[in-house]
């Protein structure tokens, strides 16, 4: 391996993670995941003639084994020809670290590609058997408020104007009233075919939300009624849409775009340079079953983002092998025999 892909870890508290504009990668993340069964590893890294940390979750698997993800990490610049030789050489320099029990990291890596679905050329680098995180998203600039809607298509600027004329309302919700969102997130699971968790693990995000990281609940109402909701997080420059819900009534009044709409310019307000609206399927096509989402993310402009998703690097093959067996199977039956999860 060539000296400039070395990586060097040490461990630190997770405390001292200095995310930038990364939700994933800060101690406010680590802090909800470890509320759900994860142990939270810190790091400080230097690699490529830099420093920054790294946040590294590991959880039991059956029979005494473990797991490590690394949720939009390792989050340092990185020339596109060593991105392989760069997250090989990381999992590497954490293998001292890990208990002897991990079969195998997972990366979930924040670095753009041309296209979805690249896997870079490595052989011990796996694409993993089902993605963690969307690899494709759209991400928003904050601009004056005339550039950003010049940016959108004439038809997500038609539905946020047709919103507001039909007298939609936004307005920031308490944390008392997210048992009213999480009551139309399960009815909107319940149409759209998404899982979702239990009510505590969102609550637990508002809990936990530090002065770092930032949790706004939007709702839209009209005449009394409770319309759509929307979680929205800021970290650093970056606002992220996490969350969203919306009920079966009135949805010709187009609340989602208004809501949207809304947060935008509260990021930007906030002091936010972009927006990232978290998740759209890999390409624009009308045959997948997402491309409803597609069309309503990339409505409001921005520059689509493609991520490589999840890579897999094994410690422990024969193990790591049999889990992707078994892994691979639940997608699969989740699937085609239940409803689908998200």
């Amino acid at each position: 391996m060539d000296a400039k892909d070395e990586v060097r870890v040490v461990p630190i508290d997770a405390s001292r993670l200095s995310p930038r504009d990364n939700l994933l990668q800060s101690p406010f993340w680590a802090a909800v995941k470890q509320r759900f069964g994860w142990r939270a590893h810190a790091f400080s890294v230097r690699a490529q003639n830099t420093e920054s940390t790294l946040l590294v979750l590991e959880r039991g698997l059956p029979g005494g084994l473990s797991l490590a993800y690394i949720p939009h990490g390792p989050d340092f610049s990185v020339p596109d020809d060593r991105h392989a030789e760069t997250l090989v050489s990381t999992a590497r320099a954490l293998r001292r670290h890990l208990p002897r029990s991990c079969v195998f990291v997972r990366f979930d890596p924040p670095w753009q590609v041309s296209e979805s679905g690249l896997v870079p050329a490595h052989p011990r680098l796996r694409a993993g058997a089902l993605e963690i995180q969307p690899p494709s998203t759209v991400i928003v600039p904050l601009a004056d408020d005339d550039e950003m809607l010049e940016a959108m298509k004439a038809k997500t600027r038609y539905n946020i104007r047709l919103s507001e004329k039909k007298g939609v309302t936004i307005r920031r919700a308490s944390v008392d009233e997210l048992d009213a969102w999480y009551t139309m997130y399960r009815e909107t699971a319940t149409r759209d075919r998404i899982s979702l968790h239990a009510a505590e693990y969102y609550r637990t995000q508002f809990e936990l939300a530090d002065g770092q990281v930032d949790l706004t609940l939007y709702f839209a109402e009209h005449e009394s009624d409770l319309l759509a909701g929307i979680v929205v997080a800021r970290c650093g420059k970056r606002a992220t849409y996490l969350y969203g819900a919306s009920s079966n009534e009135k949805r010709n009044l187009m609340p989602a775009y208004l809501l949207q709409w809304r947060a935008m310019l509260d990021a930007r307000a906030a002091g936010c340079s972009e927006y990232d609206l978290f998740g759209i399927p890999p390409a624009d096509d009308p045959k997948h079953p997402m491309h409803g989402l597609y069309r309503f993310k990339t409505g409001f402009g921005g520059l689509i983002v493609h991520r490589y998703g999840s890579l897999d690097y094994a410690y422990r093959s024969f193990l790591y092998t049999g889990y992707r067996a078994a892994e691979t199977a639940r997608y699969v039956y989740h699937k085609k025999f239940k409803k689908a999860r998200r």
